[in-house]
């Protein structure tokens, strides 16, 4: 079947596919199910009309019958009047002769039409088989089609992760950020360093201060008196 002969070739084709290279069996799988989806019109279409024809046999196998019933009873009213005297004997054996002769073509036309749509049902059941086998191998590589970009998706997004770590590493980005760090802890040792010497030269100016600082009191008050006295302020 040139269903089951596609449906080969994809699943061929998907499993020699590389596998960077997955684009490949996605397009693939697409077009299959376009193809099939195709088949799937054209089989419903064909479907539709063998109904049809089943549907027309049976009524014409009915109407058929229904024709050689009324001919058999126009027949029988034919020889019941010619029994009674109403019509010629001979008249009416000929004219119920002329409706046997249609009754037993309707009778035939019903046989003939009562096979045919036994033919056309048994055509329709194994279409519809068919559909319904179409209908389940859309669905499934559907199902497969989702999965399958999916995945794409997923490995995509992981190769690009993985390339660009491997850039960062390639570029000597982590030494970069070493040799950062190590600047920035030179950086801060010095400004350390200059903080304690800071505080050094603080200390020991403190400390002389205080330690000369009654001397220098008394000094400055005993050259403040010598300077009034010089003015002849020392009474004040």
């Amino acid at each position: 079947m040139n269903i089951l002969n596609r449906l080969f070739k994809i699943g061929q084709s998907e499993a020699h596919a590389a596998v960077n290279q997955l684009e490949d069996p996605i397009k693939m799988t697409e077009q299959g199910l376009r193809d099939l989806r195709q088949d799937l019109d054209k089989s419903l279409h064909g479907l539709a009309e063998v109904k049809a024809m089943v549907i027309r046999a049976r009524n014409e196998s009915e109407a058929a019958r229904t024709k050689a019933a009324d001919y058999e009873n126009k027949a029988v009213l034919l020889l019941q009047r010619a029994h009674r005297g109403e019509l010629d004997a001979a008249e009416a054996d000929r004219l119920a002769g002329e409706a046997l002769v249609k009754k037993a073509e309707n009778e035939a036309h019903a046989t003939r039409a009562a096979a045919d749509q036994t033919k056309f049902e048994q055509s329709a059941a194994q279409m519809d088989q068919n559909v319904q086998t179409l209908k389940s191998t859309i669905s499934q590589w559907e199902n497969e089609l989702k999965t399958l970009k999916a995945r794409v998706t997923v490995s995509t997004a992981t190769i690009n992760i993985n390339k660009q770590l491997a850039q960062l590493d390639s570029s000597g980005t982590v030494a970069l950020l070493e040799r950062m760090k190590e600047k920035v802890a030179v950086q801060e040792a010095l400004a350390e360093s200059y903080g304690q010497i800071a505080q050094e030269s603080k200390s020991v100016d403190a400390e002389i201060d205080k330690a000369l600082g009654s001397t220098g009191t008394t000094k400055a008050a005993a050259d403040l008196q010598a300077l009034k006295s010089k003015l002849g302020l020392a009474g004040q």
